[in-house]
């Protein structure tokens, strides 16, 4: 079992066990099934709740006059068990936003955004010798989005994330110095190249046709050929 197969097990199946033996050796899905447990437990405790025995209110007696029955009722708020569960739900849905589209938080640039992006997923910053498949690779950058070249480099992480609001392939190769990010973001323009620093990590995102890409590795990787490279071997198929 490799990383692509064992983190779409895990995440249909928090509780999936059958790739122990893969998680004995690598140490970035051990974190990402951390990660998934933890959600699968704030969802459970969110659904956890004691739900009050609904209880019908006590009738007055009976009081006639003449021919006519009158019955007082009080007037009181209900509570019903239903409230609990729209609830639970709120309190999911905000779980489950959080994990599947960020935290809400608006950041001051692009840049800020995409190394907030990479904290969120350092897993997918793993040394490897181990390239993704090819069908991987095309459910990720479809080809209505761009066309990416081998050449590029050992591909050893692809996944679809959300940058700026925006769907974005987001691709691991391996650099040099370590892994290298980069994020395909043809929905974002730029006037020129922006650098991005980072604790320990450089980068830069380019102008490439109507929208950008951008490139970030180890403080000590040299960029440049990967630039060219990238350059080179991604297209935008509008």
């Amino acid at each position: 079992m490799n990383c692509e197969d064992y983190r779409e097990a895990i995440a249909a199946d928090p509780s999936f066990d059958g790739g122990a033996g893969h998680l004995t050796e690598c140490a970035a899905c051990q974190a990402y099934r951390a990660e998934m447990q933890a959600l699968d437990d704030a969802i459970s405790r969110a659904l956890a709740l004691e739900v009050p025995a609904l209880r019908m209110p006590e009738l007055p007696e009976l009081s006639q006059s003449g021919s006519d029955n009158v019955i007082a009722l009080p007037k009181r708020k209900w509570v019903t068990p239903s409230w609990f569960a729209v609830a639970a739900t709120v309190v999911v849905a905000a779980v489950l936003g959080v994990r599947l589209i960020g935290t809400g938080i608006e950041h001051e640039s692009l840049a800020d955004e995409i190394l907030a992006h990479l904290d969120h997923e350092p897993y997918a910053l793993r040394v490897t010798d181990v390239a993704i498949t090819d069908e991987r690779l095309n459910s990720v950058v479809s080809a209505d989005v761009a066309r990416v070249d081998r050449s590029v480099g050992l591909i050893s992480y692809a996944q679809n994330c959300v940058i700026n609001g925006h769907d974005v392939p987001h691709l691991v190769i391996q650099g040099e110095r370590g892994p290298v990010t980069i994020l395909l973001m043809p929905e974002e323009m730029l006037d020129g190249p922006q650098s991005i620093t980072g604790d320990s990590i450089n980068g830069v995102i380019l102008p490439v046709g109507n929208g950008s890409i951008a490139i970030l590795g180890e403080s000590e990787e040299n960029l440049d050929r990967i630039e060219q490279q990238v350059l080179k071997t991604v297209v935008w198929s509008t």
